[in-house]
């Protein structure tokens, strides 16, 4: 059996290692026993879960060297878990803390529900992410807001749920769907748009663009005022 040399990565259970073909991969080491199916490697007696960066944007942004400040007890709000992989990642690496994963489509909220199970810390949430107030009494504070949302607003969405969950000096990591926004002008135009939005509330630290992992994606990070 090929042995596999993880590198840990500055976030808490978080770890890398090359594979075969030379290429960059990203695991989180299991918090909870695996999903019959799952991607996985075993070392020594633990389990970690692969992290596909072509599946995930959060998972993208790690590959291309951001550092998002997690810690193992923070708290995360997450808007548009969809099915719950990603959040599912997010729940690995915050072990003792929690994460709140709205998403807006039934559909997809039976598989969240399904992944939620059996992790204690990920809290399944159906609601529209553009009225924050119908949550707002199932939503601690948090220190983390994560945002993949395709809605035309993204950046006044942002703002409307940092108002009322994320403390002073949390991060927003902001998922800009160019897309989803307007689909004649070009990412970096539909981009700044919306930075200039978030301007009102946070101080704007860094875009990244998402490629060669999502076209026409980019993330912003902004501190909350």
């Amino acid at each position: 059996m090929e042995e596999i040399n993880l590198i840990p990565n500055r976030l808490y259970n978080v770890f890398s290692f090359f594979a075969k073909d030379g290429s960059k991969r990203l695991v989180t080491k299991a918090l909870v026993p695996v999903v019959q199916g799952e991607k996985t490697i075993k070392v020594g007696k633990e389990k970690y879960r692969i992290w596909d960066p072509f599946h995930s944007k959060l998972a993208a942004l790690l590959i291309k060297g951001v550092f998002i400040p997690l810690r193992k007890e923070s708290s995360v709000l997450y808007l548009g878990a969809a099915n719950g992989t990603t959040a599912s990642h997010v729940s690995d690496i915050v072990s003792d803390g929690t994460v709140f994963a709205v998403e807006f489509s039934p559909r997809a909220m039976k598989d969240l529900i399904r992944t939620s199970t059996t992790r204690m810390n990920l809290i399944p949430i159906l609601a529209d992410a553009r009225h924050p107030e119908v949550y707002r009494n199932m939503v601690t504070q948090v220190d983390l807001i994560y945002q993949d949302v395709a809605q035309r607003e993204q950046a006044v969405l942002a703002i409307r749920n940092a108002e009322l969950f994320l403390k002073k000096g949390g991060l927003l990591v902001l998922i800009i769907k160019s897309r989803s926004i307007d689909s004649v002008k070009n990412t970096d135009e539909v981009s700044h748009i919306e930075i200039n939005k978030l301007r009102e509330c946070f101080d704007v630290k860094e875009l990244i663009n998402l490629e060669p992992f999502h076209s026409d994606h980019c993330a912003v990070m902004a501190k909350y005022y």
